[in-house]
């Protein structure tokens, strides 16, 4: 079957890719940008990709004349835009995605959505019901899945649970959790995504997805510190204050402050399904919310996080273009540059230690004084230090790497470059690379800033201090000489 896989790069894009592949389908996958597209090394001989921007229409026809798909899977999403012409731009979105399914012919439209069904929506729910709209007015077979929270490794709901439950002990919760919700396991997701492809009995129809378990978000985290073994308390007040509600999860989590905001607004009120139909057309073993939290778990502690929602900043219709950061720039710039001699049977312990710095390892030196810089940039509105790393042994191009993102994960050549995306009054790059000849082998770390006006160069200067100790002692610690 040929099958056009938009938001390849997304969380749910790459767990449903090699669950398509896996069952000999023809795989076309649209990114917007293939620098960030990393899916496992076996995939790539097996599929197609193509680079293509839904919100720019003009192209469709100069990238899509001439191929033909039976189905067309619509995964493209922007949690975190909160502008108000978030609508707009999902309809644009979802407007150019019908045009691309009717020049290729495209048999059926197979959609995830947020559930919908509330009287008062959020307005990141509302955008989902726009495109919702535009998919139905397309006159194309479409399949649509609405769902809760997804319960999975990396997904956006079940990191910040981990976050809240593992870091406060004690939570002095708003009435809004106490809203109930039907959680969904991600492998029953991906069942039902899969399972509709042409399946003439989810033509034109709209399902509620949800799991076996309807909770209150409080009952969630309590039930969640029990599968961890962890002793929380949790108060609930009887007042809902959503602002101040947006900025502890804001900084008692990994989500920036945008992505806080339109969870705490979806949360108001219950998120349940009101129809099931769904199971009787694909009928599959639903998990429930505790077995599937162990689930998730046992990927993380094996290393098989495929995908995170920190990742998938790519399927964002505001994302951050790597492309035009991935050449660390020379003029204008401050740089520290550094480097120590290493013996070259060393060269792979070495560079495993770059290539798994961050998340759980940290920075190998002044971990405190790290963390605290992650708090000053959550105060300052940006994304912290908790987001972490997708995975303790992989880095790919496109991560998360705690308050950076890697632009080049090169194990060949042994290079690691990173761009941050914390609050600064510039641009800063962190690179790690091995370089050696017949006589010598060089591990060299270099760190560059370009700053934004006066306050910038204030602002490195101030900071050379510290860099003086930690990045000479972290290089030290890489390299093994501390």
């Amino acid at each position: 079957m040929r099958i056009l896989l938009t938001g390849a790069n997304g969380y749910i894009g790459m767990r449903l890719l090699p669950v398509l592949v896996e069952a000999s389908h023809d795989i076309t996958c649209v990114v917007r940008d293939r620098k960030r597209f990393q899916p496992a090394p076996y995939l790539f001989h097996k599929i197609s990709i193509i680079e293509f921007d839904f919100l720019n229409p003009e192209n469709a026809v100069l990238n899509f004349n001439n191929k033909q798909f039976d189905v067309a899977y619509y995964l493209i999403h922007s949690l975190g835009d909160t502008s108000t012409t978030l609508k707009e731009y999902e309809k644009r979105s979802a407007g150019c995605f019908v045009l691309v399914s009717k020049l290729t012919r495209v048999k059926q439209i197979i959609y995830l959505s947020g559930i919908c069904n509330a009287d008062k929506m959020s307005k990141h729910l509302s955008s989902r019901k726009a495109v919702k709209d535009v998919i139905m007015q397309s006159e194309i077979a479409y399949t649509i899945f609405e769902a809760g929270i997804i319960v999975g490794s990396g997904s956006v709901s079940f990191e910040i649970i981990r976050d809240l439950t593992e870091k406060l002990p004690l939570m002095i919760v708003p009435r809004w959790l106490n809203s109930r919700c039907q959680p969904i396991a991600i492998r029953n997701v991906i069942n039902y995504l899969h399972l509709s492809l042409l399946n003439e009995g989810t033509f034109f129809k709209t399902f509620e997805i949800g799991g076996p378990d309807i909770l209150t978000y409080k009952k969630m985290l309590q039930e969640f510190a029990a599968v961890r073994n962890y002793k929380r308390y949790i108060i609930s007040l009887p007042i809902s204050f959503p602002k101040l509600s947006s900025y502890w999860l804001y900084m008692a989590t990994s989500a920036n402050i945008s992505i806080a905001k339109q969870l705490v607004h979806s949360m108001k009120g219950d998120v349940i399904c009101k129809e099931c139909t769904i199971r009787d057309i694909i009928p599959q073993d639903l998990i429930p919310y505790r077995e599937a939290i162990k689930m998730a778990f046992e990927r993380i502690e094996q290393n098989m996080v495929i995908s995170s929602w920190t990742d998938a900043a790519s399927s964002s219709l505001s994302s951050l273009d790597i492309s035009q950061y991935i050449e660390v720039p020379v003029n204008g710039c401050y740089v520290d540059r550094r480097w120590i001699e290493i013996d070259k049977e060393n060269v792979k312990v070495v560079s495993g230690r770059f290539f798994g710095i961050g998340g759980d390892q940290g920075w190998y030196y002044a971990d405190r004084l790290w963390r605290i810089r992650g708090v000053l940039d959550k105060i300052l509105g940006g994304v912290g230090i908790g987001r972490g790393r997708r995975s303790k042994v992989d880095i790919q191009p496109g991560d998360a790497l705690d308050f950076w993102r890697v632009l080049l994960a090169d194990h060949k050549n042994n290079r690691l470059l990173l761009f941050a995306e914390m609050k600064l009054p510039g641009e800063a790059w962190l690179e790690f690379s091995i370089v050696q000849n017949e006589n010598r082998c060089i591990l060299k770390q270099t760190a560059t800033f370009r700053p934004r006006g006066i306050l910038g160069r204030n602002y490195w200067y101030s900071m050379l201090p510290f860099h003086f100790f930690i990045f000479r002692n972290m290089l030290k610690r890489i390299a093994g000489k501390q």
